[in-house]
């Protein structure tokens, strides 16, 4: 199997988590992952992306228009990586949007503009509603999981579910382990 991941948000949702629990995941199926980071601010809510690589791969980064899925933690952010998606990818994303600085600095609208425009130009998206899942928890901090299961059910990722959740019960604290199982759980449902 070869997979090239692209993961898309600002910091402190979690992408670099994700990214990992990724290559655990493949790896415990026996397939070879890199991983990499490209982090811009992140402590400030600026742009992460994470580069998973399953299979044979010279390079952890991914090329322009090589990845097989895009996961947008923030919908513009999937936006703004959509030209490393091959012709026939798939991309996964939450409908919330996080403001960045500079809107809110200048009052400028920001909201569901980037959903939208993903709608009207890419045949395979997944929506998921984060919002309500994380809400379900009192937690913004399962997203991440949450779109992982909806990129596992969307079948983009070429992983059953269950090595991820062999992955979050290996990687994560067990405190969160039940938790994460059920964020996994409701974001595959997300997908119809």
């Amino acid at each position: 199997m070869n997979k090239s991941i692209l993961l898309a948000g600002v910091g402190g949702q979690g992408t670099v988590l994700a990214s990992k629990l990724i290559a655990q995941a493949a790896i415990d199926l026996g397939f070879p992952a890199r991983t990499a980071e490209t982090i811009g601010m992140a402590q400030r809510g600026g742009c992460v992306v994470s580069h998973v690589r399953i299979g044979e791969a010279h390079s952890p980064l991914i090329p322009k228009g090589k990845a097989d899925i895009i996961i947008g933690f923030e919908p513009a952010e999937a936006v703004r990586c959509l030209p490393y998606l091959k012709e026939e990818g798939v991309v996964v994303t939450t409908k919330k949007a996080i403001k960045p600085v500079t809107a809110s600095l200048s009052g400028s609208s920001y909201g569901t503009e980037m959903i939208d425009y993903l709608t009207r130009n890419q045949e395979r998206l997944v929506v998921v509603d984060g919002e309500k899942i994380c809400a379900a928890f009192g937690s913004a901090k399962v997203l991440n999981i949450a779109l992982l299961g909806a990129a596992c059910a969307a079948g983009a990722l070429g992983i059953p579910r269950k090595s991820f959740q062999k992955a979050i019960e290996s990687r994560l604290p067990q405190k969160f382990v039940t938790m994460n199982l059920k964020a996994l759980e409701l974001g595959a449902q997300e997908v119809k």
